[in-house]
């Protein structure tokens, strides 16, 4: 029986609750057509799950295994496939997420995962004279007793949107913003927003058929501090996403903001209701995506590495894999890739603390960047 951390008692202090399963039942349908038939749903969710399972219902809120391959089944493009509900879902159904999970990040049945956000531990920083042009981190958080993106009900949404846009008002110092809710945004906000690549938007065919632009635009927002180095985004994929970010290439104060966001984050819907984050022995931090468990972490830099791209695209996503990093174009996980600027951040979520995974992707682009300028001088640029 998975068992998770909880600290969402009105009383304070952290202890470790078993979850009994008060799931109900549905009508079984039968076994599903699955379009991805090379994803890790394919695998993973076979007959025998599924008539074990396909009749179940989530208490928090009335989820079901159809619910979570819903991607799976619609297209044949999924690597993974399955989303989460509410965190009943990771218990209920865990015949199929414990297995997918285990393989997707290469941990075994008896993991534990370890958090820290200690930024006394990071060691050095990114490079002085390397070309970086800005550094963000974010992470995922959920809070106990709502349901995850995919399956929060519409007055959860509305009640978890409503106790963090108190939260956000009790910020202080460097932290303290606004929030604005997309529903009824003005138009002057809006553009703002989008000018200053905040907004997140509707439309995306994963998120729609996962269930989680529901009721949109309706109890979802984005809040961010007056220097706009801080950042929250309210029931998009997860229940908050927090950001930290700014110019240039010190990764060290990005992170020591982040952690102190959090925190802030934290501690303000605690005072307020009690409800704490959802956090796994075994997983980390829970999320409505198996593949951000753990840290939820995907720290980043936008850097200039001309070396590399003459090189080829291929041989730095090889020497990246090495270096436990991922290469992204600059547009995003699926934008493609455009010049010499590269989007790097580390490759792992669970099974490593939020402090070595920066540590790996400081140590990992001042690698890269020292590659880069014997590789400039290789292609003679």
């Amino acid at each position: 029986m998975l068992k998770y951390v909880a600290a969402a008692c009105v009383t304070g202090g952290i202890g470790v609750l078993s979850y009994t399963s008060l799931a109900g039942s549905a009508d079984q349908k039968p076994f599903p057509n699955i379009q991805s038939k090379h994803s890790l749903v394919a695998k993973h969710v076979t007959k025998e799950r599924w008539a074990k399972l396909g009749g179940i219902t989530t208490k928090t809120s009335g989820f079901t295994l159809g619910d979570a391959i819903a991607c799976a089944v619609q297209f044949d493009n999924q690597h993974c496939g399955i989303y989460a509900g509410d965190m009943d879902s990771y218990i209920d159904f865990a015949d199929v997420f414990d297995p997918l999970i285990q393989e997707y990040h290469g941990i075994d049945a008896n993991a534990k995962h370890t958090s820290d956000m200690d930024v006394n531990k990071i060691k050095g920083n990114v490079h002085p004279k390397a070309p970086v042009k800005s550094v963000r981190i974010r992470v995922g958080r959920s809070f106990a007793g709502f349901g995850l993106s995919p399956g929060i009900t519409r007055q959860q949404r509305l009640d978890l949107e409503k106790l963090l846009a108190s939260a956000f008002g009790n910020f202080a110092g460097d932290l303290s913003g606004s929030y604005y809710p997309l529903l009824g945004m003005d138009e002057k906000v809006r553009q703002q927003l989008v000018d200053d690549h905040f907004l997140f938007v509707s439309g995306d065919p994963n998120l729609q058929v996962a269930g989680m632009e529901r009721d949109w635009p309706e109890g979802r927002g984005i809040f961010h501090n007056k220097a706009k180095t801080f950042l929250v985004w309210v029931n998009e994929e997860d229940q908050t996403r927090i950001i930290s970010m700014q110019k240039g290439g010190d990764v060290k104060a990005v992170f020591e903001r982040l952690a102190r966001g959090i925190k802030a984050v934290q501690e303000s819907v605690k005072a307020e209701s009690g409800k704490d984050f959802m956090l796994s022995e075994k997983y980390g931090y829970i999320h409505s995506c198996p593949t951000n468990l753990g840290t939820g972490m995907r720290a980043s830099v936008h850097i200039d590495l001309p070396g590399w791209t003459a090189e080829g695209s291929q041989s730095l996503k090889d020497r990246c894999e090495e270096l436990k990093l991922q290469p992204r174009g600059t547009r995003g996980e699926s934008g493609g890739q455009t010049g010499i600027t590269y989007d790097i951040s580390n490759k792992h979520r669970l099974g490593y603390s939020e402090v070595e995974l920066v540590q790996c992707m400081i140590d990992g682009v001042n690698t890269l960047y020292a590659e880069d300028v014997k590789l400039q001088k290789k292609h003679s640029l």
